[in-house]
């Protein structure tokens, strides 16, 4: 099995939360801060279309902390032109050195169609958008002709001490290879189970492999809702996942369980699946219950590969905040002992 590390080195594993986009902009700053003090090493933005931009969001996260690093996951390509994002990518990273990272995404395919920034081939623009931003912040003059971006004397004239890592969001085959052979780090979505993970690595060592690459971090975000009172955590969790389970094609095609769950959802409702997914399932996408169950569910994350696990809020669930608060130190203490 292709594994980017190994997981016996607990010291190379980072820990990272997700300020979830339906939260209120104005609770950032001390969500931030209350991340730093429970020992996440990374703080993850959205810039989901119609909510507070994550540029501003990731400024207002980095000064109200002091060593926790702040990522956006993910830009969406479409939306912005590669020197705008390389101008916003030198503020933050000029102003905070080694507390950014900047993630790369194709964008969610309606609503870029919706703002009228979708494009017929979106895995060549995220490449050419990439390719452009890192020459961009290296300090080159840009002269580019592509099948999406294009540039005439183009060139930075501020430029960070230390370029931050660009991350890829990958799904499928070849935008995870694109990440493996173009980006310093892959981001994986939440559904994303061990047998999906182990799959995706397998593509995105190909990609490094083919560019010659031997560095890569692998990031994924892991639903995650805990409390004293597993059950009513887990009925939580079935709920959302009920919610997004049936469009999760390529997650639930390498989940091991698609069979099953193709022919479940030919009979059954999203009600139904809210009420009846199997455990194997839930624990298949996610990590709830109490916090032991939570502990143990995403230590099999780092067995499968990951670098990097982000824990990421059920949508609009605003106990999770105070749950966080409460169980999350002592689970990030467990999950940095060694195995």
């Amino acid at each position: 099995m292709f594994e980017l590390i190994d997981p016996a080195q607990a010291q190379n594993r980072s820990f990272g939360l997700v300020f979830h986009p339906s939260f209120s902009i104005s609770s950032l700053p001390e969500y931030a801060r209350q991340a730093e003090e429970m020992g996440f090493d990374e703080l993850w933005l959205w810039d989901d279309c119609f909510l507070p931009g994550a540029f501003s969001a990731a400024a207002i996260a980095l000064s109200a902390t002091h060593k926790i690093k702040v990522c956006i996951g993910l830009i969406p390509v479409p939306a912005l032109n590669p020197l705008f994002m390389a101008m916003e990518i030198t503020s933050l990273a000029g102003a905070f050195p080694g507390r950014f990272i900047a993630g790369f995404g194709h964008g969610v395919e309606p609503w870029m169609k919706q703002i009228g920034a979708a494009e017929r081939s979106s895995l060549a623009r995220l490449r050419e958008t990439v390719t452009v931003v890192r020459d961009l912040l290296h300090g080159e003059e840009i002269n580019f002709d592509g099948e999406f971006v294009r540039m005439e004397h183009v060139k930075m004239q501020q430029l960070p001490d230390a370029v931050p890592p660009l991350y890829i969001g990958a799904m499928r085959e070849k935008s995870l290879a694109l990440a493996g052979s173009l980006a310093d780090g892959t981001l994986f979505t939440s559904m994303s189970s061990l047998t999906y993970t182990r799959w995706a690595l397998g593509h995105i060592q190909a990609g490094m492999q083919k560019a010659g690459k031997t560095d890569q971090r692998v990031v994924g975000f892991v639903d995650v809702k805990v409390n004293e009172a597993g059950a009513s955590a887990r009925a939580a969790t079935r709920r959302s996942l009920a919610a997004r389970l049936p469009w999760a094609d390529v997650h639930i095609q390498h989940s091991g369980y698609a069979e099953e769950i193709a022919q479940y959802l030919q009979t059954h409702s999203s009600a139904d699946l809210a009420k009846d997914m199997p455990d194997a399932w839930l624990d298949a996408f996610s990590a709830s219950g109490t916090p032991q169950q939570v502990s143990t569910l995403l230590k099999q994350w780092f067995e499968a590969g990951l670098n990097s696990i982000i824990i990421q809020p059920l949508w609009g669930d605003a106990s999770c905040q105070s749950e966080y608060i409460k169980y999350l130190p002592a689970i990030l203490k467990d999950l940095r002992n060694p195995l």
